[in-house]
Parts: C-alpha cells; sequence; structure tokens
C-alpha cells in the first residue's frame, strides 16, 4: 500500500467511523474487516450476474438452436415441394442462425471461464476473511487485556503515590506534634524552676523567684526581731529605760 493509499485509508476510516483516534488496534481492525466484507460482497454479486448472464446466453442458445432445426424441417418440406429457390433461401436463413449459436455458445465459455474466476476469488477472500477475523479477535484481546493492565498500573501508581504523600504528610504532622510537646515539656520546666519572670523580677502567673522569696525572708526576719525588742521593752517595765 502507497502512501495516498494509506492516507485515502486513514481518511476513510475517519469518516465513516468519526474516529478522533485512528491508532486504535479495534478501531483499525474492525474497519478493514468491514472493507473485506464489502469486497467479498461485491464479489458475489459479480458472481449472480454472471451466473444470470449465463442463463440468458443459455436461453437465446436454445431458442436460436430451436429456431433453425424448426427452418431445417421447412427446407426439407420446401424440397419436397419442388421449391429449390425456397429450401435454399431458408437454409441460407438456418446458417445465419447457426453463426449466432456459434456465437452464444463462446459468449459462454467467456462467461463460464470468469465463473470459475470468481468463484475461485470469493473462495481466497472467504478464506481471507476467516484468518482475518481469528487475528482481529486475538489482537482484540490482547489489546484489552493490555489496556485494562496499563489502566490497572496507572491506578496503582497514582496510589502508591497518594500513600507516599500522605505518609510523608502524616510524618510532618507527628513531627509537629513532637515539637509541640517538647516545647510544652520546657515551658513547664521552665516554670517550675521559675526561670520564666517578667522585667520587674515577678513571674507571670504571680508566682516569686528565688530573690523575692529570700528579700521576703529578711523582711519577715526583722519584723520578728522588732516586735520581741517591743515585747521586752514592756516587760522589764518603765524603770528599766
Amino acid at each position: 500500500m502507497g502512501l495516498f493509499d494509506h492516507l485515502r485509508f486513514v481518511a476513510g476510516m475517519k469518516a465513516e467511523n468519526a474516529l478522533q483516534k485512528a491508532e486504535d488496534p479495534a478501531e483499525v481492525f474492525n474497519y478493514s474487516y468491514t472493507k473485506q466484507l464489502e469486497q467479498l460482497q461485491k464479489l458475489k454479486q459479480g458472481l449472480v450476474t454472471i451466473v444470470q448472464n449465463e442463463k440468458h446466453i443459455e436461453m437465446l442458445e436454445a431458442q436460436t438452436e430451436a429456431q433453425g432445426n424448426k427452418l431445417q424441417q421447412q427446407a426439407m418440406q420446401a424440397m419436397q415441394q419442388n421449391r429449390e429457390d425456397l429450401a435454399r433461401m431458408t437454409l441460407q436463413h438456418k446458417e445465419a442462425l447457426n453463426t449466432q449459436v456459434d456465437g452464444y455458445k463462446q459468449q459462454l465459455e467467456q462467461l463460464k471461464a470468469q465463473h470459475q474466476k470468481i468463484e475461485l476469488l470469493v473462495a481466497q477472500a472467504e478464506q481471507r476473511i476467516s484468518a482475518f477475523s481469528t487475528q482481529k479477535e486475538m489482537v482484540e484481546a490482547q489489546y484489552q487485556a493490555a489496556k485494562a493492565t496499563v489502566e490497572i498500573n496507572e491506578a496503582a501508581s497514582g496510589f502508591s503515590k497518594e500513600s507516599n504523600e500522605m505518609g510523608l504528610a502524616m510524618q510532618r504532622a507527628q513531627e509537629k506534634v513532637l515539637q509541640m510537646q517538647s516545647r510544652a515539656d520546657a515551658i513547664d520546666s521552665l516554670l517550675a524552676e521559675g526561670a520564666l519572670g517578667n522585667q520587674g523580677g515577678l513571674l507571670s502567673g504571680g508566682q516569686e523567684t528565688d530573690l523575692d522569696r529570700q528579700l521576703a525572708q529578711i523582711s519577715s526576719a526583722h519584723n520578728v526581731d522588732e516586735e520581741l525588742a517591743a515585747m521586752r521593752k514592756q516587760i522589764s517595765g518603765p524603770s528599766n529605760q
């Protein structure tokens, strides 16, 4: 098949089947199979026409031979009546009919030769179409199986990709949770140790630092000493002043 024949083949396939992609093996085989069936139908129609022509020529041959036999009998009757001139004319007409019969026989031989040739072509086409049909079914099955495998692999690949992405997202979420937990533990430890305070020396939340506690203890001890001194003074009385 030449380039232009191939282009015409593809163009016809697209036009008849409204295909957007002629590369689909199933569509290509179906189109080729349909075209072969059409060609086979044309061969069979041609064979029917030849058979009809054969029958028609055979009928004409039979009619002409019958007419020639009748003329033969008429010529004999003319001779019996001493009409040789009439018998001569009748036999001349019979000879013309014999020529037509010979022509019919020749046509029949040609038609029979064509008949045999087309029968052979029909048999070859049927055999070729049968083999092509088997091959078509096999290729279609292989194509569908391969297509299904590709779809499954693509689905599996997509699932694997999504699983990986989900795994990474879960890992990042877990890392953030651990980071938040570590930060919370660190803040709790600092709060327990009193290491977190504001600029004025007071902790947020009302808690005291070690320095605050020490100052409070000194102030408390000083107050106690003053109260004890006052008590001693009251006990000793005014005379001891």
